[in-house]
């Protein structure tokens, strides 16, 4: 038992995070668990810096001793160079939203996937998924299109500004899971029209970033929408959906679970799933 570590500092590497829910959720749990847990933010916006600073402040967290670091926008992608190995799942992905630092190696894993999958099996479990669009094609895009296929949609169409981005992610995803079954979307209109439901995987809606990621006369009853920002966790696009009768999923799950295995792989201890859901939805609530 000697052997057993009891304290552990971590962080969050991203650009405007200061509203994130991810500190207090690990920190909880690490409280629950009867750890010394520490979770600092590391905000690129706050420090002025950009992603070509992670270089240096990879350099300096195993300097000071952190156990590891959840990565979000703008650098899960751009942190892949930086790293000495990388789980499966990262590799498949090409994204990477957490980093273990052990033994002076620093593993890059994906939890965004494991999330998105658990949440939406539990709050859209009964959906027709024959035909998916998708908006965004990041590294959380490349993560929840991932999740979408492995949960059985027959055919996700992706769309991004950069139309290059989508296109590649298309392919990354049709040479894992079979020809046809990933798309570069042309025109959105008439995807969505023959669609059975949307995840949206951008920025937008966030409390930063306001407002729609398309136009409202594309969303019909009929239609489902999954949405992976979760603060705040009723996006513009979630209430609009929900006005027109769009059965939803909000980011909240997909929050709590991603952070759940994150914390496992920091700590070696298995959370308590449940427990952080509850402690999310109470900060929700306020």
């Amino acid at each position: 038992m000697n052997n057993i570590q009891h304290s552990f500092l971590v962080g969050l590497i991203g650009a405007g995070i200061q509203a994130s829910r991810t500190p207090a959720m690990h920190e909880r749990e690490g409280a629950e668990q009867g750890l010394r847990y520490l979770y600092k933010l590391i905000d690129l916006e706050k420090l002025g810096l950009g992603a070509d600073a992670l270089p240096e402040l990879l350099a300096g967290a195993e300097r000071m001793g952190f156990a590891g670091l959840n990565i979000t926008y703008p650098c899960k992608q751009s942190v892949i160079p930086l790293l000495t190995a990388l789980s499966d799942d990262a590799r498949a992905l090409g994204a990477v939203n957490t980093v273990v630092l052990r033994d002076g190696k620093r593993i890059g894993h994906n939890t965004d996937w494991l999330g998105f999958a658990e949440s939406f099996r539990r709050g859209l479990p009964d959906v027709k998924r024959d035909r998916v669009v998708q908006l965004g094609a990041g590294g959380a895009g490349a993560a929840v299109a991932h999740a979408a296929l492995t949960l059985g949609v027959r055919q996700i169409t992706v769309f991004d500004l950069d139309a290059i981005r989508s296109q590649r992610l298309a392919a990354d995803l049709a040479a894992r899971f079979g020809k046809g079954r990933a798309v570069a979307g042309a025109d959105l209109g008439d995807a969505i029209a023959e669609a059975d439901g949307l995840i949206h995987a951008t920025p937008t809606g966030m409390a930063k970033h306001p407002g729609l990621p398309l136009p409202t006369k594309y969303l019909r009853p009929e239609l489902w929408v999954a949405e992976i920002v979760y603060f705040p966790l009723e996006t513009d696009l979630l209430r609009t959906a929900k006005e027109i009768g769009c059965r939803t999923l909000n980011g909240g799950g997909m929050a709590v679970f991603q952070a759940a295995e994150a914390f496992r792989l920091f700590t070696g201890i298995l959370p308590d799933a449940e427990r952080m859901l509850r402690h999310f939805a109470s900060m929700a609530a306020v």
